[in-house]
């Protein structure tokens, strides 16, 4: 009797010691909400800062008025050029009225001394790697973002820094798309991507600044031809050699791609080469634009040429990059 008394009341105050750790974890969930709800949100553009090894890191952010704490949403990070800063890239760009209509976070960090740097061998022995991956973090923590729908491009240098990305953050960040960058030489061996990657690459095959044809291996900063580069990713990501037509990234009217190893088209001054049905559903894409220079295409520009340029291509290198971006998710863990 006394036994089965003992047992009962053990299996109450189990029960109740249950319900109020149950109870406890709600209400830190609960609390966690809270805090993301009950945020001061700025809409529109605004700037923010971190820290990181040991220096102040500073960055522009523009949040839709579409966006809710309570709803997480996308993430795009992009990264500027030489020279360059966050609000310029946000200039020249235009995803904030892409983030408008349709529903993404971006942020556009500023380099130190208006550059990136790859690794920490450099004078100030910064790793913008690190930064990116503390930057992901710190964005979190003040907008509520849908981990598997992260998302990173940049221009010339911030389009190399977004492929070194590649080689390191493929668990964090769902697709890649660098424009006028490439694959620095030296990275290359030493590249292996936790997982497949998906990524987009827009270059001009004139581009003085990236060379298409690549650097030679004794430059300083050597890059690996854009062909090289897209062969690198392909096999990374196990791909098939023939791969299916896929109008989204042709601009203006286009004919159906000849078969091939290298699905193509050209239009337009614009050959597309894309590979798809790639491990884990990746897919890499190259936009060559055939005579183009070094510029973000369909961007924001003050020089005629440039617009006329832009305007006779037809391609819009933001709606392009997006539209790669939201067919790629993270798995779920």
């Amino acid at each position: 009797m006394n036994v089965n008394i003992s047992s009962q009341f053990l299996k109450r105050v189990f029960t109740c010691l249950l319900s109020i750790s149950l109870v406890a974890g709600c209400e830190s969930m609960q609390a966690q909400q809270i805090t993301i709800q009950e945020e001061n949100v700025v809409y529109g553009q605004s700037n923010g800062e971190l820290a990181d090894q040991g220096y102040t890191r500073t960055y522009d952010i523009y949040t839709p008025k579409s966006y809710s704490p309570s709803r997480p949403m996308p993430l795009v990070m992009v990264f500027h050029g030489d020279e360059g800063s966050g609000r310029s890239i946000s200039n020249v760009s235009q995803f904030n009225k892409l983030a408008d209509q349709k529903g993404f976070i971006v942020v556009y960090p500023d380099g130190i001394d208006q550059r990136w740097s790859i690794k920490n061998k450099n004078k100030r022995n910064i790793d913008d790697v690190s930064f990116v991956k503390n930057l992901i973090n710190h964005i979190q923590e003040v907008r509520n973002i849908d981990s598997r729908r992260i998302y990173a491009s940049g221009f010339s240098r911030g389009g190399i820094l977004t492929q070194a990305l590649s080689c390191e953050l493929s668990d964090k960040i769902a697709a890649f798309a660098s424009v006028a960058g490439s694959l620095p030489r030296r990275l290359k061996p030493n590249c292996q991507p936790e997982m497949p990657v998906s990524i987009l690459m827009i270059n001009g095959t004139n581009d003085q600044s990236v060379n298409y044809q690549g650097d030679k291996k004794t430059q300083k900063g050597s890059l690996v031809s854009i062909p090289e580069a897209i062969e690198f990713w392909r096999t990374h990501n196990q791909c098939p050699e023939y791969t299916a037509k896929n109008d989204t990234f042709l601009a203006g009217n286009q004919s159906d791609a000849p078969a091939g190893s290298r699905a193509s088209r050209d239009r337009s001054k614009l050959k597309t080469y894309s590979y798809s049905g790639c491990s884990a559903g990746s897919e890499v894409v190259e936009l060559a634009v055939v005579n183009g220079g070094h510029l973000w295409y369909g961007g924001s520009s003050t020089d005629k040429d440039v617009n006329d340029f832009n305007k006779d291509l037809g391609l819009d290198s933001t709606q392009t990059i997006w539209d790669f971006f939201e067919r790629h998710t993270l798995p779920l863990v």
